[in-house]
């Protein structure tokens, strides 16, 4: 499969929205990276690929908004044949701690984290307050120090 994100402006009635994932299979799981991963077999980090899909259309809605190619989530919602609340609940995400983003997109989340729970929980709005609350999902079980998010070295 190859997944490719040109960067165009869409124009016109549908909006398709690209992301940049490969699927890779190990044994009877699916394991999914970022299509510009190089990672080693045995030290992959741990996607949470609804999470994953999630961030990537929260983003690319939220680009959308931001340069006038959609007026508001529900004309996001008409175009892609969702619930408004759904758009919304996803544009949350937009909201989350550029280290939160990183150490999802590095596959160092903690464990627990799921979407469900991002789209029925409502986010503090500081950004410090969100590594506090993340870091204390299950920092034990993801070798983390507690109330902190993982650092990813760039």
């Amino acid at each position: 499969m190859s997944i490719q994100q040109t960067g165009a402006p869409v124009r016109g009635s549908e909006l398709t929205t690209v992301i940049p994932i490969k699927f890779l299979k190990r044994g009877i799981r699916k394991v999914v990276l970022p299509a510009n991963s190089s990672v080693v077999v045995d030290e992959e980090p741990q996607y949470e690929a609804p999470i994953l899909a999630a961030l990537a259309r929260a983003f690319h809605w939220q680009r959308l908004l931001d340069d006038g190619t959609v007026e508001s989530g529900a004309e996001i919602a008409r175009r892609e044949g969702l619930h408004a609340t759904t758009v919304n609940e996803l544009l949350r995400l937009t909201r989350l701690a550029p280290s939160v983003v990183q150490a999802i997109l590095a596959g160092q989340q903690p464990r627990t984290l799921s979407l469900i729970w991002l789209k029925n929980h409502e986010l503090p709005w500081a950004w410090d307050e969100q590594e506090v609350l993340f870091g204390g999902f299950d920092a034990a079980s993801v070798g983390m120090v507690p109330n902190e998010m993982p650092r990813v070295s760039p």
